[in-house]
């Protein structure tokens, strides 16, 4: 908390500067249709924010966005831990993996558009996005156990649930916070990209991509600075609880 504090004045002076380089930049341009003033997209948003649907649309994009996480989540580790035990596992998956990363997200979407609906694609889409790196962190987290720990355990038979909590977890633990600060941002982008691509009802994605149609271009950067904002709020929140969980599973294992 005090390290926030302290990081405060500079993350002001930061967002006081490109504030007034953005207020700069929209006299200069004088036409609000190209680029609107921060004041205007904030009475837009403060607008918006007054209704029933916008908050039912943040709500239902956060919600695909999180089932996406958490699918991969879950996934990404039991794959892991499956390509840790078999060396034939990891030489057929991790192609795919390279394939997964290295090709463009609309090409996804445009593929998957013809398998599922358009409630599901986001969803769907946000956890092929953060598969990859919580599968690649976790199985880092995984290869890098202590060896001597594990055969000392293995020697005196402990049960795998106490080798798992005092052992596994903490080893893996900092690499699967370190895939979820570098793949929140990555999957929630993704989630909203094929929202406006496939634009399902009640979604921030469908805002979007009407506010474009319609040349609405306040509009348009509101719910971007809605996305921007909601992104570093989820990131925070989860990040916050990965860390208290690491922090119990730290005092059990010192307990131990």
């Amino acid at each position: 908390m005090k390290a926030a504090l302290r990081r405060l004045p500079a993350a002001l002076a930061v967002l006081g500067f490109w504030t007034a380089l953005w207020i700069l930049l929209a006299r200069f341009v004088g036409q609000e249709l190209l680029l609107p003033s921060p004041l205007a997209v904030l009475r837009t948003l403060a607008s918006m924010a007054g209704t029933s649907a916008f908050w039912l649309a943040a709500l239902r994009s956060i919600l695909r966005v999180l089932a996406g996480l958490l699918a991969a989540t879950v996934l990404g580790v039991l794959l892991a831990a499956l390509t840790e035990k078999s060396a034939l596992a990891r030489l057929l998956l991790s192609p795919a993996m390279t394939l997964v990363k290295s090709t463009p997200v609309a090409s996804f979407i445009i593929l998957a558009l013809l398998w599922l609906g358009r409630d599901v694609l986001p969803a769907f889409i946000t956890a092929l996005m953060v598969l990859p790196v919580v599968w690649s962190n976790v199985s880092a987290g995984l290869a890098g156990r202590d060896r001597q720990l594990l055969e000392l355990a293995a020697v005196y038979r402990l049960p795998r649930l106490r080798v798992l909590r005092h052992i596994t977890i903490p080893s893996v633990l900092p690499h699967f916070r370190a895939a979820l600060r570098s793949s929140l941002g990555m999957g929630w982008k993704a989630g909203i990209a094929a929202e406006v691509l496939t634009v399902p009802p009640l979604s921030i994605g469908k805002n979007i991509f009407e506010a474009k149609l319609y040349l609405e271009t306040t509009q348009l950067f509101a719910w971007t600075l809605t996305v921007i904002v909601l992104s570093l709020l989820i990131e925070r929140v989860l990040l916050r609880l990965v860390g208290r969980i690491g922090q119990k599973g730290g005092g059990a294992c010192a307990d131990a």
